[in-house]
């Protein structure tokens, strides 16, 4: 989290963000289930000016054979950024912050499948990052949540997320990269809106407990306007565009 940079306004005194949205507003939101006719389910996912694609492929047998367990399915994640997917080329070997997203999106699952349900057996999430631009962790967890479903694998709901933060003294939702870069608090949050529950809950700033509170709270109203893109995303692939 960097300092203020101060040839940017990132809120102007009208309440107008860097990118032209108001505090309470989230960037342009794409989902798309479906697509990877190899995978045994998918989604694509356009969140702002991030482009990502997920594949999900089981249960299927667990190689090799000691990794499984015997009373409960086991989720295995891979988040991975494209080289070309940021200004700089990337190195293409995963980087110790793709493994650890990989793991905060791998936990921030756990809760919504149903792994006891296919014991002994594995369900891989491949996330590939083909272009990022600030929340990739929130829009990547978002379209897994969606490519489970579509693959059916059984859940207790679907984790929506995205990230509220501070910037300017004031709490906003949906951060964009340069209010990550230039803000004073950045909170990605996951949510399950029918379970009333939080899976994923990162900060990275410091922010005052009421400032903590309110940030939680945009977020959760942020993750229930995502929850509805990623319901939308299922029943146009699976019951047309005009389907209930």
């Amino acid at each position: 989290m960097g300092g203020r940079d101060a040839t940017m306004v990132l809120l102007d005194e009208n309440g107008v963000r860097c990118d032209g949205r108001k505090i309470d507003e989230t960037r342009r939101i794409m989902i798309r289930a479906g697509g990877l006719k190899n995978a045994d389910g998918s989604a694509y996912i356009e969140f702002g000016d991030n482009k990502i694609l997920v594949g999900v492929f089981g249960p299927r047998d667990v190689h090799p054979k000691h990794m499984s367990n015997t009373d409960t399915g086991i989720l295995r994640v891979r988040y991975h950024m494209e080289p070309f997917s940021v200004g700089e080329r990337k190195n293409p070997a995963p980087s110790r912050r793709e493994i650890e997203i990989s793991k905060v999106i791998k936990e921030a699952l756990e809760p919504a499948v149903m792994l006891e349900k296919f014991p002994r057996t594995a369900v891989d999430v491949f996330i590939e990052v083909l272009q990022a631009d600030g929340g990739t962790r929130c829009a990547a967890l978002t379209a897994a949540s969606v490519a489970l479903a579509d693959a059916g694998i059984p859940m207790r709901d679907m984790v929506a997320a995205v990230a509220s933060g501070k910037v300017a003294d004031t709490i906003i939702l949906d951060v964009n990269n340069e209010e990550d870069q230039a803000g004073q608090a950045d909170m990605p949050i996951g949510y399950m809106p029918s379970l009333n529950k939080i899976t994923l809950l990162q900060l990275d700033g410091v922010l005052t407990p009421d400032e903590y509170k309110k940030c939680v709270d945009v977020g959760v109203k942020g993750c229930k306007i995502v929850y509805e893109l990623q319901k939308k995303a299922l029943k146009d692939k699976y019951f047309g565009n005009g389907g209930d």
